[in-house]
């Protein structure tokens, strides 16, 4: 059996070919009425010599280096619209308060204002001969200081919290305490505030005081034991030290109360 062929296509305006095709064909386009691809913006690059920079300032590399850096970084991303502006700003200002802080130092240590007067201002025996400033922790046996605190104000049963920073002047000159035993707790962990006190009242009220003054000396009944002693805060960093000193807490007073002293 034969398979009779098809029938030819019937003329008709829908019989021919069209300018449009098949159904559900598409028909030809015109050139250049294609369909257009579509491609997402490119993302803008990080100038490189801004990360630079910025991280340069931050670990305080070479002296001057991410300042010139930074600003040749604000260079390019103007001239190729790249990012990174922000940290090359941030560069120049990190870096340029650097410098300053440099000068600042390097001006100080010319002037000698950085130098440790407090050991330079001593005699052979160890004694202020003018007027310093310091911290407690610069106090030693036989110095005598002042303080911005009142010592009638001090707490001498718990003791209390201090002015960190003290004046040392000699003996000679007016002054509200006079150190006379200066000693170190034992390390380890921070023994509380009630401990340490108690070892601090137990050691500036034994023989420290009678073994300074004299045994034969008379002392001012208006003079009271003071003590500095390490908190908690301050023991983290290293601070054991406990300062016992004697004072008048109605005012200042002149000359040493030690057996040698004027």
């Amino acid at each position: 059996m034969s398979i009779p062929p098809q029938p030819p296509s019937s003329p008709g305006p829908y019989g021919q070919p069209g300018p449009y095709g098949q159904p559900g064909q598409p028909g030809p386009a015109p050139y250049g009425a294609g369909p257009q691809a579509w491609y997402p913006p490119q993302p803008q690059k990080t100038n490189a010599l801004a990360i630079v920079a910025f991280v340069m300032s931050i670990v305080c590399a070479l002296p001057l280096v991410p300042l010139i850096l930074g600003f040749i970084a604000l260079s390019q991303i103007k001239s190729r619209g790249e990012k990174g502006k922000g940290l090359a700003i941030a560069a120049i200002v990190i870096h340029g308060a650097t410098i300053a802080l440099y000068g600042i130092f390097i001006a100080l240590g010319l002037s000698g204002a950085l130098d440790d007067s407090t050991t330079k201002k001593r005699d052979t025996g160890g004694q202020v001969t003018a007027p310093v400033a310091g911290g407690v922790s610069d106090i030693k046996t036989g110095d005598c200081f002042n303080t911005s605190d009142d010592l009638s104000k001090y707490d001498d049963e718990g003791g209390s919290q201090a002015a960190l920073s003290v004046r040392i002047v000699p003996c000679d000159q007016p002054h509200k305490g006079e150190a006379y035993s200066v000693f170190d707790l034992e390390g380890g962990l921070y023994p509380g505030e009630e401990k340490v006190v108690a070892i601090a009242e137990e050691k500036c009220g034994g023989t420290a005081l009678t073994s300074y003054v004299g045994k034969d000396a008379k002392v001012s009944d208006k003079l009271e034991v003071y003590y500095y002693y390490p908190q908690a805060t301050t023991w983290i960093s290293g601070d054991r030290e406990v300062t016992c000193f004697i004072g008048d807490p109605t005012g200042p007073t002149t000359g040493s109360i030690r057996t040698t002293g004027s």
